[in-house]
């Protein structure tokens, strides 16, 4: 939509009119200064006929619209876009995946379809990554060793591809719990973010890194960083096995920790969550969208473009075009210039060469 900044100038508009109005025209002076020898042609020329009159009229209306022009102009008439809302500063949140040899384990569906525990946390990942609308999110991949794959951003988009490029076994086989915590934790302390959290989904046990996870949750608590931790996996089943025992009971989920886990929320003033379907943990990120709300949506702007050099462009043109043909008609020629007449202190005709 288009609006005006200053509205309010658009009271000079009928201002020409006024003063035409109102003030007296100038006085005819009773004779002339100078005498002009080609006197009968000017007075000719300003005879009004019919074409002079209609002339006359057009010039009236192009100045008057010319007039129009430079008052829109003047009051600043600029572009408004539609609204957009501004990132607010939330919360800074990480996401540390697991992303070690046993989450290739297939013991999820994901609609209908037998997957692995990596495949179903990047589609629930996603859903929840995008719903934290004004959070600052952050991606932490750790197998053997932790790395950070996306820092801190308002960027939810970057954020879901960067996850869904991770692979198995990316960063080792095994499973660095001590180390991923270290790393969020770090990357998390010097954040001026009000509410700093840390979501760490594992189905495993710390079997890498230097660094002890228990330490490394005591170190996030001095800092004021809130841990969930989600355990993946699902329970023990009965499943067929070519073996000389027949169909046996293996546990999918008998290398987790969830002690270690437990305790790592504890520490921080988090929650620890067991996902043992999919259901399961959609539903855990629909809690933590409920433990660790996201800030509403209440600022906004709307972009915006000034216009206010259209109408004066255009109200130079036309004064331009107005003046060009009477510049032109006007113009002394050098055949003129030679035959004018001059005359001189004693009466006597001078012509010019």
């Amino acid at each position: 939509m288009i609006e005006f900044q200053w509205p309010w100038v658009a009271v000079i508009l009928p201002l020409p009119w006024l003063l035409r109005r109102m003030l007296r025209p100038a006085d005819s002076p009773a004779s002339g200064a100078l005498r002009v020898p080609f006197y009968a042609a000017v007075a000719a020329m300003a005879k009004r006929d019919d074409s002079t009159l209609a002339r006359h009229w057009q010039r009236m209306a192009l100045l008057t619209l010319t007039w129009c022009l430079l008052v829109i102009a003047a009051t600043n008439p600029r572009w408004v876009g539609d609204p957009i809302a501004l990132p607010l500063q939330g919360r800074d949140l990480l996401l540390a995946i697991d992303v070690s040899g046993s989450m290739e384990i297939p013991d999820f569906l994901l609609e209908g379809e037998q997957v692995n525990r990596l495949a179903v946390v990047k589609a629930t990942a996603s859903d929840f990554i995008e719903r934290r609308v004004g959070d600052r999110l952050g991606l932490v991949l750790f197998g053997s060793q932790a790395y950070l794959q996306t820092p801190l951003t308002f960027d939810r988009r970057t954020v879901r591809e960067m996850l869904e490029d991770a692979t198995i076994g990316l960063a080792g086989k095994e499973t660095a719990i001590g180390d991923a915590i270290g790393l969020a934790a770090k990357r998390l302390r010097d954040s001026e973010a009000k509410n700093r959290t840390l979501i760490l989904m594992t189905d495993g046990a710390n079997t890498a890194g230097a660094t002890d996870p228990r330490q490394a949750a005591a170190m996030a608590a001095s800092m004021d960083v809130r841990i969930y931790t989600i355990g993946v996996g699902s329970d023990a089943r009965r499943i067929a096995v070519p073996t000389l025992l027949g169909t046996q009971m293996i546990n999918p989920s008998r290398d987790l920790d969830e002690k270690l886990l437990q305790d790592i929320a504890t520490q921080t003033g988090g929650s620890y969550f067991r996902a043992k379907d999919t259901e399961g943990l959609e539903d855990i990120y629909r809690q933590l969208d409920k433990l660790e709300p996201r800030e509403a949506e209440s600022d906004f702007f709307r972009p915006m473009r000034a216009l206010y050099f259209w109408p004066l462009g255009a109200a130079l043109i036309l004064c331009f075009a107005m003046g060009w043909p009477s510049a032109w008609r006007h113009r002394p020629s050098l055949a003129a210039v030679a035959r004018t007449e001059v005359t001189g202190d004693k009466g006597e005709k001078r012509q010019w060469t």
